[in-house]
């Protein structure tokens, strides 16, 4: 016997005249609904700076990553940006002072989409925007200070590294510190 919210129902022809979609009917409105989220979520990840944000992100847990090693294995690890090239990647100074590449994907790290990086700038060092240019991060518990300018076409961010705990700051836009 059918029940409503309020009782159970003592006339079944009250049911008789209630109509409602057929499984044909749901199944076409839930294959649009699928095609249509399947088209827009991917463009989802690319609205405003995405892009520069993950790139700003992924820097940063490399560099938190390079600190926590040097501090563990009580070795020098270095990033290393080339700027013409656009390479960034990840060395350990051996006990030898040979300089090693770090195995698998720590070694190389590669900027999503158009990201690229305008120009590094290591306290000390000066401001590169070509060639090869290193931030070294030591054992002790201390890295050098860096400043990197990241672009996305028009968009731009600045990530400042602090040199006491290996920690990144963001910036919208191109900041100067010094």
């Amino acid at each position: 016997m059918p029940t409503l919210k309020t009782g159970i129902c003592t006339s079944p022809d009250r049911f008789t005249d209630a109509r409602g979609f057929t499984l044909a009917e749901l199944t076409v409105v839930v294959f649009i609904i699928a095609l249509i989220s399947l088209l827009t979520l991917p463009l989802l990840g690319r609205v405003g700076n995405a892009d520069l944000k993950a790139a700003g992100r992924q820097l940063a847990g490399s560099v938190k990553y390079l600190y926590n090693e040097a501090a563990m294995q009580r070795l020098t690890h270095r990033l290393s940006f080339d700027l013409d090239a656009a390479v960034i990647s990840s060395l350990r100074q051996e006990d030898s002072g040979e300089w090693v590449p770090l195995p698998g994907r720590r070694g190389h790290i590669t900027l999503p989409g158009s990201v690229r990086l305008k120009n590094v700038e290591v306290i000390g060092k000066g401001l590169f925007s070509a060639g090869t240019v290193s931030m070294d991060i030591f054992p002790v518990g201390w890295l050098e200070e860096t400043v990197l300018h990241l672009e996305d076409g028009p968009a731009k961010m600045t990530v400042r590294f602090s040199p006491l705990i290996g920690t990144a700051e963001f910036y919208d836009g191109h900041r100067e510190f010094r």
